[in-house]
């Protein structure tokens, strides 16, 4: 069954899933998704050299562009995000297990794409494991989501966490921010939480950062690598959070409290169809097919476009495109009556209406 699979992906990832994991995936495209989890060792390997090769070849160009001038350098750096984000969804699916079929090269292969993505890789792959048995389930956020409020907790929040929470929620904190202190900050701490492994993790993913920033430092300068790390880890970050947020955080979204909550309804209703250009799909490692990652975290990127097609269901979910995908900006707040994202404005608006309704009524 396609939930027996995705229970066993989140069994390996340290997840121990709740019941609706368990349930039968309502058979929907059980039969034309369970084919594509099948890692395809020429295609991981050809993807690896079509990511890295390009990667590294910048990162020298960059190098000798930064003797010029910054600016000179900043289109180059901005070539170089998009291929490190193509190298995260890579580092993703190891994660997963997905990228290729021996568990030992996946470990291998999300060690390495974890360091230049600046993520110790077992701490990671244990927290993206929560945020997969999770998203959508109101009664366990906070486990790799963005912070996300419903109306009601908003209003019933003291002054301070209302005024955190609009400055966390603003877009030039969640997308210019927020990445650099992601990557550069918070991925060098450990979660109290996690086990003694993924807690290892970090620590030896953090001395070895040092080590590679040392040895640069040495050959460039650190002035040159730190202008050239800072420059292409906040586009990449930035570019990053918003797919991220994209992916939830849509018009439709699906939201659910413990006893409602159903896995398949929150991969394919909760995780958005966002269909981009194809250059920009190729960038960002076909992970625009989020409805079919979360339905089935075991099938790899190489393979998400094609299980979407393959499948006629899929074919009536509603896609998100570029243009539109701008509209989740305003999306602040989760209104559990309607089921819809709504904003800040808004929720000026239906206050103000509900306090000229009470006035009437007196």
């Amino acid at each position: 069954m396609l939930a027996d699979s995705c229970m066993n992906t989140m069994s390996i990832n340290g997840f121990r899933g709740r019941k609706a994991l368990v349930q039968q995936a309502a058979g929907v495209c059980r039969d034309s998704v369970l084919r594509f989890q099948v890692a395809s060792t020429s295609k991981a390997i050809w993807q690896l050299i079509n990511s890295m090769g390009p990667y590294l070849l910048l990162w020298a160009a960059m190098v000798y562009a930064l003797q010029v001038s910054y600016w000179l350098m900043l289109p180059l750096a901005v070539v170089a995000a998009g291929f490190l984000v193509r190298i995260f969804i890579i580092f993703h699916d190891c994660g997963h297990g997905s990228f290729l079929p021996s568990r030992r090269a996946n470990q291998i292969v999300g060690a390495i794409t974890g360091l230049v993505n600046l993520t110790p890789y077992r701490h990671w792959r244990w927290q993206h494991a929560l945020h997969h048995g999770t998203s959508g389930d109101l009664d366990h956020r906070g486990a790799g989501d963005v912070w996300t409020l419903t109306v009601q907790e908003y209003l019933q929040s003291n002054p301070w966490k209302r005024a955190a929470y609009r400055f966390v929620r603003h877009p030039l904190v969640l997308f210019a921010l927020a990445p650099l202190y992601v990557f550069i900050v918070h991925q060098r701490f450990s979660s109290p939480r996690a086990p003694a492994r993924e807690r290892r993790s970090v620590r030896r993913t953090n001395w070895a950062l040092l080590a590679a920033g040392l040895l640069l430092s040495w050959l460039i300068g650190w002035q040159s690598f730190l202008l050239i790390q800072l420059t292409v880890s906040a586009v990449a970050g930035a570019l990053g959070l918003w797919l991220f947020y994209v992916q939830h955080q849509f018009e439709g979204a699906y939201w659910a409290r413990s006893e409602q909550w159903d896995y398949t309804a929150a991969a394919l209703k909760g995780s958005s169809f966002y269909k981009l250009p194809k250059l920009l799909q190729w960038f960002t490692g076909n992970i625009g097919f989020h409805h079919i990652h979360h339905l089935s975290p075991r099938i790899a990127n190489y393979h998400l476009e094609e299980c979407h097609h393959a499948q006629p269901y899929f074919g009536t979910i509603r896609p998100i495109t570029l243009l539109g995908s701008l509209k989740a900006l305003d999306y602040r707040l989760w209104d559990e009556e309607q089921q819809i994202y709504v904003g800040f404005s808004q929720l000026k608006s239906a206050s103000a209406t509900s306090r000229a309704g009470s006035a009437a009524m007196r």
